[in-house]
């Protein structure tokens, strides 16, 4: 999941001008009755039934493979601790695409594969890293390398200065001269709470009734929907591109390592992300990092900082034991189906899938690993049931999601639709997930055929409901289905939007899209991109429960008559962005003299 801090922080996705040309064609489209028209931007939707026609029976043998003859554990053991962290373009997440592709074959799926999305950059692994503190004491630090950080070739014995967060060239002036053979410790010092709240948090009934009822301020953040501008996020990007200015300046002052601090971690929690890296597109060979360095935990960097703010000297020794694998790795998806049979709709659609690139800092249990094994899971239950879809069943698991959802952003414009993306020069400074949508959308054939596409990216709790994205039609079909699920925890639809993962990808392209509402547990408190992101912090039972939900919905969509309904296509090159005052509103409003 792309959290809050790493959007503003990190360059999430590349501009469409500076990654090659895809590696993968979009397939032929096939040639089927459409399910409805799309021309341009004329879509009719399909009428729907008031009653849903459900397979209760297929209902109880779901229930009862899923939680009786699960194999979801098994496939987390082998995925996070054989495989391990999955930091996209490295040879671990080759592994982990080559071990889906294989699983998902043996159970029974047709036409598993790796589809390019397009060249990704650097291939790099994190092999060791130490940090020990040297003098006053003698300590040994939490911490490792930041992502794409070049290696220290051995041990870095060396004083450390710190160096507060520089803002602008001007900043510079202060430093020149005195960072010569130096450790910086970078940043301002973390505050702790020292009375923190119970990291294992529970959605109760209040919760889910407050998440059901829409915020008539619009403010979704808890969603991680966020709806700031243009001008916010040019702004946020020139703060976040001059960091890149400062990783430079450092290694022209010849300092020779920096140390920064794992963002809004304590307890020996430490996050490892685009939070961290001073240059946000250091998998880039044109962007690659000049500097090594490492993140420690919080606890750590303000116990340095504490003595050099008391004039201590502080001697630190940094080895990081990194490697790159190749300069223009490929990003691949995998991809699997189970066939339709019904000849007028097996040729359309329901898609399933999560993410399977992590951060290094753990193995990426939690974020998206339980996405990606409920997804296999689900697909393993309706394998065993030799279920017969009237349309077919697709699983994605994505890559490069946590540097902008490239996986299922390029896979839905190579098969899906295209938006036209502004080319001003202040917007080509942002990344293409932030930058402004001017049009217009140009829909491909294959967009008339998929019904739906179902996400999880909220960490392994168990399911309680979904979002519905705004569209009020889908409402009355998805409580229908979730009544058998009730017993389950299964009770809530929110009309709300829910936002940082590769659901929107087809949401803003017109597809259905949804992600399910999760019990958090202490995805957002604990692991999310730290060193506790691990096979420890999942639970079996959540995991069985999660599987069986999200195998019910796509058996549901692909037996139903219809497709599901489609909100009204997205008009980026006439909606009113800036919601401009109305003019002459005010009858006693006269013309300002002009200065």
């Amino acid at each position: 999941m792309i959290d809050r801090w790493a959007a503003i922080t990190a360059a999430m996705l590349l501009c469409v001008a500076s990654l090659p040309a895809m590696g993968a064609n979009a397939k032929d489209a096939p040639k089927t009755n459409k399910p409805a028209e799309i021309n341009g931007y004329d879509y009719s939707p399909e009428p729907q039934p008031a009653t849903e026609s459900l397979d209760l029976g297929m209902y109880a043998r779901i229930r009862e493979e899923g939680l009786t003859h699960s194999h979801v554990m098994e496939y987390a053991g082998a995925l996070f601790d054989d495989i391990g962290p999955r930091l996209t373009g490295s040879p671990n997440l080759a592994k982990a695409n080559a071990w889906t592709r294989d699983q998902l074959t043996a159970m029974g799926c047709a036409n598993a594969h790796l589809e390019s999305w397009g060249e990704f950059g650097l291939g790099w692994r994190q092999i060791s890293t130490s940090v020990d503190m040297v003098t006053p004491d003698t300590a040994v630090f939490i911490a490792q390398a930041t992502p794409w950080s070049p290696a220290t070739h051995g041990s870095i014995t060396a004083q450390v200065i710190a160096v507060p967060n520089l803002k602008e060239e001007k900043d510079f002036e202060a430093w020149k001269g005195k960072l010569a053979g130096k450790i910086i410790l970078y940043g301002d010092a973390p505050k702790i709470n020292p009375d923190p709240a119970p990291l294992m948090q529970h959605y109760d009934e209040q919760k889910l009734v407050q998440i059901y009822q829409y915020p008539l301020d619009g403010n979704m953040e808890e969603q991680h929907v966020f709806s700031e501008g243009p001008k916010y996020w040019e702004e946020a990007f020139k703060k976040i591109n001059f960091q890149e200015r400062v990783a430079k300046f450092f290694a022209d002052e010849h300092a020779s390592a920096i140390l920064v601090h794992g963002w809004s971690g304590d307890g020996g929690i430490m996050r490892d992300d685009n939070g961290e890296q001073l240059v946000a597109l250091a998998y880039l060979p044109d962007h690659k990092q000049p500097i090594p360095s490492a993140v420690v935990s919080s606890e750590n960097f303000g116990r340095v900082g504490r003595l050099l703010e008391h004039n201590v000297p502080v001697t630190v020794s940094v080895a990081i034991n990194s490697e790159f694998t190749g300069d223009h790795e490929q990003g691949y998806n995998t991809i699997a189906e189970i066939p339709g049979t019904d000849p007028k709709l097996k040729d359309q659609v329901v898609m399933v899938g999560g993410h399977l690139d992590s951060w290094i800092a753990g193995t990426g249990a939690t974020d998206d690993g339980a996405g990606v094994i409920i997804a296999m899971e689900a697909m393993r239950i309706l394998n065993a049931l030799h279920v017969q879809p009237r349309r077919t069943i697709r699983i994605a698991l994505w890559s490069g999601e946590e540097q902008g959802e490239f996986g299922s952003l390029r896979y839905v414009r190579q098969h899906f639709a295209t938006i036209g993306l502004s080319t001003k020069p202040e917007e080509l400074a942002v990344p293409e997930f932030a930058r402004e949508q001017v049009g217009p959308l140009t829909v491909k054939p294959e967009h008339a055929l998929v019904s739906g596409y179902f996400n999880i990216d909220n960490g392994g709790g168990k399911l309680l409901g979904i979002y519905a994205e705004n569209n009020a039609a889908i409402v009355p079909i998805f409580k229908q289905w979730m009544e058998p699920l009730n017993d389950l925890g299964v009770t809530t639809i929110s009309m709300r939007n829910t936002g940082s993962t590769d659901h929107e990808s087809f949401d803003q392209v017109g597809i259905p899209g949804f992600q399910f509402i999760q019990d958090p547990r202490d995805y957002e408190t604990r692991s999310l991109h730290s060193n506790q992101d691990v096979y420890e912090r999942l639970s079996p039972t959540d995991l069985k429960q999660a599987a069986v939900v999200e195998a019910v919905f796509l058996y549901n969509t692909a037996m139903r008559e219809q497709m599901l309904p489609r909100k009204p296509l997205p008009h980026p090159e006439i909606s009113d962005k800036e919601n401009k005052p109305l003019k002459d509103v005010y009858p006693g409003a006269v013309e300002p003299e002009k200065k």
